[in-house]
C-alpha cells in the first residue's frame, strides 16, 4: 500500500467558492455547477484528491470504479494515490472488449452504462466515484454493473450532492459520501 506524502500544510478550504454556477445551461431552469474552476486550482484540486483518499484509507478496497466522463477526474488521482487499479465504466460504444450493459432511467429519458467483462473479479472491494450525484441514476446503474461482475461496492463518492433531488435515497442501502452539498 502507498504512502500519501501531503506536499504542502494542512488547510481548510471552502470548495463552494471555487463551484461557479451558470444559470439556464444545459437548458433553461437548469443551475449548472460547473467544476472547472476547482479543477483548474492545483492546490484545491489535490486537496480534494487527499480528502477522497483519506475518507477511504482505511476501507481495503481492490479498485476505484469511474464514471465517464467527469468522474475520471477524480477517480484517476484517488486509484494512483491507493495504489489501486482505475476501472472506467464508460457510454455506449466507447469499451473495444466484452462488456456488460446497462440502460438506466433519467429524468428526460434513458442512457446506458458499460463495464468490460473482465474488469473486476468476484469479490473484490470497490468505491465508484462521479462528480455529481443528482438524482442518482447513474450512480445506481454503475453499482448494479460492479454487482453484476460479482464485486462489492464499499462506497459511493461524489465531490457535489444536489441534495434536493434526493439520488441519496436511491442509494440508501450503500455508504455515499459527498464533499460538498447544495439544497
Amino acid at each position: 500500500m502507498l504512502t500519501l506524502v501531503i506536499l504542502y500544510p494542512a488547510m481548510e478550504i471552502d470548495l463552494k467558492r471555487y463551484i461557479r454556477d451558470i444559470p439556464d445551461f444545459p437548458s433553461p431552469g437548469i443551475l449548472f455547477r460547473d467544476i472547472t474552476p476547482l479543477l483548474k486550482e492545483p492546490k484545491v484540486f489535490r486537496h480534494v484528491a487527499d480528502l477522497f483518499t483519506e475518507e477511504i484509507r482505511s476501507d481495503k478496497i481492490d479498485a476505484i470504479v469511474s464514471i465517464e466522463s467527469r468522474g475520471f477526474l477524480f477517480g484517476a488521482p484517488l486509484a494512483y494515490q491507493l495504489g489501486v487499479p482505475l476501472i472506467p465504466v464508460r457510454k455506449p460504444g466507447k469499451l473495444p472488449a466484452a462488456h456488460t450493459s446497462i440502460e438506466y432511467s433519467l429524468e428526460y429519458g434513458t442512457s446506458q452504462l458499460d463495464i468490460h467483462n473482465d474488469a473486476l473479479q468476484s469479490d473484490q472491494r470497490v468505491v465508484i466515484v462521479d462528480d455529481l450525484l443528482a438524482t442518482g441514476g447513474t450512480a445506481v446503474a454503475a453499482a448494479q454493473l460492479v454487482e453484476v461482475l460479482g464485486a462489492k461496492v464499499e462506497r459511493l463518492m461524489f465531490l457535489l450532492e444536489l441534495a434536493g433531488l434526493d439520488g441519496r435515497e436511491k442509494l440508501r442501502n450503500y455508504r455515499v459520501t459527498s464533499l460538498i452539498s447544495y439544497d
